[in-house]
């Protein structure tokens, strides 16, 4: 893993990646995708379904290899780097609140776990207890008094919360957010949204958050990406995001492509 000089606190180079290249099903993924984000950044993404979203998360990941391109994070080069060596500086959190924790072990025992506690859980101090409890009520939702039940008994919502506070207990590098609302219902996607923004600006993270909810984007974050067919097509910030409409949004993308954004998974509200 080569240190490369950049600014950025994420670099993607000419990244593409193709499946099942040669064949019938051939699908381009990623089409020679660049990206810089800066530390700090708040990104949100959107983009119809197969747009390349998610394959751009497994990308930076290393789910798979790259066909091409490079990956940079914090100045060092992890194109080639596994991923669960990648994991170490990457948080993530699915659209399914049953991915990124135990649902055998205990809430206690799954921050212990993401605090890097191993297999010494039933050392765990009075100082650190009482750190999982003050960490637990900040989401304010009663967590703090359950620490002893299973993850498994909880709601989605609830859950997901856990696994957003278990991905930044110690603080990532970069945060990846794939729809991690998408399954929940409005109110508790609107409080895990608040949870979320709280949780990124208290701490400055570098966060990325693929979302249908077109408002949601638009509302959150300093820089908003829509992609189609493997590329970044619109890159918005600064006070044109800040004065940015749905439907000014949709009109930036029919401009983009000649055609009208179509998806029956984007909100448009």
């Amino acid at each position: 893993m080569s240190t490369v000089k950049t600014g950025a606190m994420l670099e993607l180079k000419k990244v593409s990646k193709t499946f099942n290249a040669g064949t019938p099903d051939s699908k381009k993924a990623l089409d020679n995708l660049d990206l810089s984000v800066q530390k700090g950044d708040f990104i949100t993404i959107i983009g119809a379904n197969g747009a390349g979203k998610s394959s751009l998360f497994n990308a930076i990941c290393g789910t798979f290899l790259t066909d091409s391109g490079s990956i940079i994070l914090d100045g060092k080069d992890i194109t080639f780097l596994a991923d669960h060596k990648r994991a170490k500086s990457i948080g993530r959190l699915f659209q399914d609140p049953m991915m990124g924790s135990a649902p055998g072990m205990t809430i206690e025992e799954n921050l212990a776990l993401a605090a890097g506690r191993g297999g010494w859980l039933s050392r765990i101090s009075k100082a650190e207890r009482q750190d999982f409890r003050d960490r637990l009520a900040v989401l304010d939702l009663g967590l703090e008094d359950k620490m002893g039940s299973r993850v498994g008994q909880l709601s989605g919502g609830q859950r997901q919360a856990l696994t957003l506070l278990m991905a930044t207990i110690n603080p990532p590098k970069v945060l990846l957010l794939d729809e991690h609302t998408a399954a929940l219902d409005p109110g508790t996607s609107e409080k895990v949204l608040n949870l979320t923004k709280s949780i990124v600006e208290s701490q400055n993270l570098t966060c990325l958050m693929i979302t249908h909810n077109m408002q949601s984007a638009i509302d959150l974050g300093n820089r908003i990406l829509m992609m189609d067919g493997g590329k970044i097509i619109t890159d918005i910030r600064g006070n044109e995001k800040k004065n940015l409409t749905v439907s000014a949004l949709l009109k930036a993308f029919r401009e983009k492509k000649g055609v009208e954004l179509s998806n029956d998974r984007m909100l448009m509200i």
